[in-house]
C-alpha cells in the first residue's frame, strides 16, 4: 500500500487506495492455532516475535517495534477471520526498503512509496512507508494485505481486480470508524460535482500512473460495501468465493445502476 507524505488518516486512506502491490502465490491457510515458525530469511541475524496468532520476523529492527507489529497483526488477523476465515499471519520487517524489494523479487522502484505488500503467503513491511502511517493506518494496511494472503487475491485472474481490491479494502476499513466521504475523498469530490462513474473500474484503472487510480480503489471499495449493505456481508464473501465477479440475480447493468445510486447516497 502506498503512503502519503503527511500523516492524517484521510490522507492515508487515499494513499492506501492508490498503490496496493499483491505478488503471486498468496494462499489461504486454514487453522486457528499460532502460526508455525516460517523460514527465516536472515538466519542468525534476526529477531522473531510471536503474537497470539502471528509471527513477526525482523532484521535489525528493535524488538519493541516488532512486538507492536505482532499485536497489530493479531488484530488484523481477527478481522480477516471474522469476515473471510482463517489466515496465517506471518509478517517480515526488513531493515530497509531495498531489502523488502529483494524479498519480494521486485525492483526497488516497483515498491517505492508502499507501506506493505502481500507476497507468497506473507506480508512484507516497507519500513519507510510504514513509518509514515499512524496507528489506525497501520492497522488498515495489515488487514488489507492479510486479506490478500487469505483470499489469494485475484486467483490467477478469475476474480476481477475491482473485487479483489475492493474486498481487501472492505475488510481493512470495516471497523476503522472513518466516515465514507472522508475515506473516499477524491471520489466524493467528483460525485458532489455530479460526476458519477459510468462503470466499475477495470484493470487499467488500477495501473500505476492511471489518472483516476485513487478513485478506482474508492469505487471498488464502495461497490463491495454496496453488496454487503444490501445483501449482507456473507453475500459479499460468497461473491468473492464464486470467482464470477457478478451478483447473482442481478444483471451487470442492474448492479452498476444500484452501485451508482449508492455512491449518490453515500457521497452526494
Amino acid at each position: 500500500m502506498r503512503v502519503p507524505t503527511e500523516q492524517r488518516v484521510p490522507a492515508e486512506r487515499r494513499a492506501v487506495l492508490a498503490g496496493i502491490l499483491t505478488m503471486a502465490g498468496a494462499a489461504l491457510v486454514t487453522g486457528a492455532s499460532p502460526s508455525p515458525a516460517p523460514r527465516d530469511p536472515w538466519p542468525g541475524d534476526s529477531v522473531t516475535v510471536r503474537g497470539e496468532h502471528s509471527v513477526v520476523i525482523g532484521h535489525r529492527v528493535p524488538p519493541s517495534r516488532l512486538a507492536d507489529l505482532a499485536a497489530r497483526a493479531d488484530r488484523a488477523r481477527r478481522t480477516v477471520l471474522e469476515v473471510w476465515g482463517p489466515v496465517r499471519a506471518v509478517v517480515l520487517f526488513p531493515a530497509d526498503d531495498a531489502e523488502a524489494a529483494a524479498l519480494a523479487g521486485a525492483a526497488p522502484a516497483a515498491v517505492a512509496g508502499l507501506a506493505a505488500l502481500a507476497d507468497a503467503g506473507r506480508v512484507i513491511v516497507l519500513p519507510s512507508g510504514y513509518a509514515r502511517l499512524s496507528g489506525p493506518g497501520r492497522d488498515v494496511v495489515l488487514a488489507h494485505e492479510l486479506t490478500h494472503v487469505a483470499t489469494g487475491a485475484t486467483r490467477g485472474g478469475r476474480v476481477p481486480v475491482w473485487l479483489s481490491e475492493g474486498f481487501a479494502d472492505y475488510v481493512g476499513y470495516r471497523d476503522a470508524g472513518i466516515a465514507t466521504a472522508t475515506a473516499a475523498a477524491e471520489l466524493a469530490a467528483e460525485v458532489r460535482e455530479g460526476r458519477l462513474p459510468a462503470r466499475l473500474p477495470g484493470p487499467a484503472d488500477f495501473a500505476a500512473g492511471a489518472p483516476r487510480r485513487a478513485q478506482a480503489y474508492e469505487e471498488a471499495w464502495l461497490a463491495c460495501r454496496y453488496v454487503a449493505q444490501r445483501y449482507g456481508e456473507r453475500a459479499l464473501v460468497r461473491l468473492y468465493g464464486s470467482d464470477v465477479g457478478g451478483v447473482p440475480g442481478m444483471s451487470p447493468a442492474e448492479f452498476t445502476a444500484g452501485w451508482r445510486d449508492h455512491l449518490r447516497r453515500e457521497l452526494g
